[in-house]
């Protein structure tokens, strides 16, 4: 086992990174709670939607999101049910980012093997196929 890389910075002076990362996270969701997703072309269209006619795995997500911030988790995953696990995966992924670079390790905030990595490809292109047939209807935007 080798030891962990140490960053020569750290407590405070080492959460610049992750402090960067919360502040843009934040800055979406609040930007997303005020420009309402649910109207019509707020945010332009999306791209795969609107070439194929079919649901991208993303579809709905800045609805999510926009729920998610007045408190109505059914409303956000009837928009994209990816979403709200996604932002606790994300959430749990920075805290332990925050601790590494406390403690002057250096890493970044996901790291992923090409198995894993293969394997997110995978189940995004299964749900991609599913909420796009009639019997996973129920997985598309609502």
């Amino acid at each position: 086992m080798t030891p962990q890389a140490v960053d020569s910075r750290v407590g405070w002076r080492a959460l610049g990174p992750p402090t960067l990362v919360a502040g843009v996270g934040i800055g979406a969701t609040v930007l997303l709670h005020f420009r309402d997703p649910h109207q019509q072309y707020s945010y332009g269209v999306c791209p795969f939607h609107f070439v194929t006619g079919l649901w991208c795995p993303g579809c709905g997500g800045m609805r999510a999101v926009n729920d998610l911030t007045y408190g109505d988790v059914g409303a956000a995953l009837s928009s994209n049910v990816l979403i709200a696990p996604l932002i606790v995966l994300l959430g749990v992924s920075w805290v332990l980012w925050v601790r590494k670079r406390w403690r002057g390790e250096k890493g970044r905030m996901i790291v992923v093997n090409r198995k894993v990595g293969t394997g997110v490809l995978v189940f995004l292109a299964v749900f991609t196929i599913l909420r796009n047939t009639p019997w996973g209807s129920w997985l598309a935007p609502a």
